[in-house]
């Protein structure tokens, strides 16, 4: 690999590492920009989390190079970790310890005298809105709560680069919401963000650039847009007013547009791929007069859930826990 551009905070090349017969992560070639969000997406055991404790120097890799911040995380491990921190899928916080009591251990190993740990404490209980929370035990937190608490920790000493491995899963949507501005509050001050996640809308929401995984390799990189845009059609969405009705769509639709008809997980939802407005406006004229009541459709730009199926053939849905996951 080359020395990574000025404007590189994490950069790979054929980056591999195994697992027994198992190769989680199958030469990955990465790209991110300082300051920004890259959005690393894919389903359980595509390899996300792998890489991140790769590049968080808590695994070594076993083929390709990495670099973060120019150091490379084999050679200048220690280099690397004095600059990032890593918040992972579990708490990492002492749950039998207050939010408060957490906070000025952590600030207090890092070197702040006892003093300056308390001020640094309440002011991050204060920033990620946990101060009236901050003498509760963090096992008696939501799990919203210890979310934010577990990224709080993160930034005691504030980042360069921010390694986040699917910080919103199993939350609620407040509480994920509630992350998400956490994490544009940090790529505002400053730090990159390399975000991992299953969630096609939080890495529309928050990424500036993402790299979709699917076993172990990157199978396409690009903005959200470029990414929809590489499907290379539109998506037609059809609901129907008859669940019973939905085959015989099926069948019709898949006659006159000439594609795969997907079935949504709602009964009288249907969804085709197709850029001919006029070949769909003909074609849900026909549904019609057929005696198929549509009762709603729609011809627009893919869903980033759209793209992961026309890359993979398969949903963006979480798979089984595999060896990565669990490493």
């Amino acid at each position: 690999m080359n020395d990574p551009g000025p404007n590189l905070a994490v950069e790979t090349s054929g980056l591999v590492k195994h697992f027994g017969e198992t190769r989680a992560v199958d030469g990955v070639d990465l790209a991110v920009r300082t300051g920004t969000v890259f959005g690393v997406l894919g389903p359980n055991g595509a390899g996300k989390t792998t890489t991140v404790r790769m590049l968080a120097t808590l695994l070594q890799p076993d083929a390709g190079e990495a670099r973060v911040l120019g150091h490379d995380v084999v050679r200048e491990a220690d280099a690397v970790r004095s600059r990032v921190s890593l918040t992972g899928q579990f708490a990492s916080v002492d749950e039998d310890l207050t939010g408060l009591e957490n906070l000025i251990l952590l600030t207090r190993l890092l070197g702040y005298s006892r003093e300056s740990s308390r001020a640094r404490a309440t002011e991050l209980l204060e920033a990620f809105g946990l101060t009236d929370a901050a003498g509760r035990q963090v096992k008696k937190y939501s799990g919203g709560m210890r979310r934010r608490m577990d990224i709080a920790a993160s930034i005691v000493a504030t980042p360069d680069v921010l390694f986040l491995d699917e910080p919103t899963t199993g939350l609620d949507p407040r509480s994920r919401n509630q992350v998400w501005d956490i994490v544009r509050v940090l790529v505002a001050g400053g730090t990159t963000v390399l975000l991992t996640t299953q969630y096609l809308d939080e890495a529309d929401e928050l990424a500036d650039r993402i790299a979709v995984i699917d076993h172990g390799k990157v199978i396409a990189e690009g903005t959200s847009g470029e990414l929809k845009a590489s499907v290379g059609s539109g998506t037609v969405h059809i609901r129907l007013a008859d669940a019973g009705q939905r085959p015989d769509a099926e069948q019709l639709l898949s006659q006159r547009l000439g594609v795969q008809i997907y079935l949504e997980h709602d009964p009288v939802a249907l969804t085709a791929q197709s850029g001919d407005a006029a070949l769909v406006s003909r074609t849900i004229t026909e549904l019609t007069t057929s005696g198929i009541a549509v009762t709603e459709f729609s011809l627009g730009q893919p869903s980033l859930d759209e793209v992961f199926l026309a890359l993979t053939g398969h949903p963006a849905e979480a798979d089984d826990e595999t060896t990565e996951d669990a490493a």
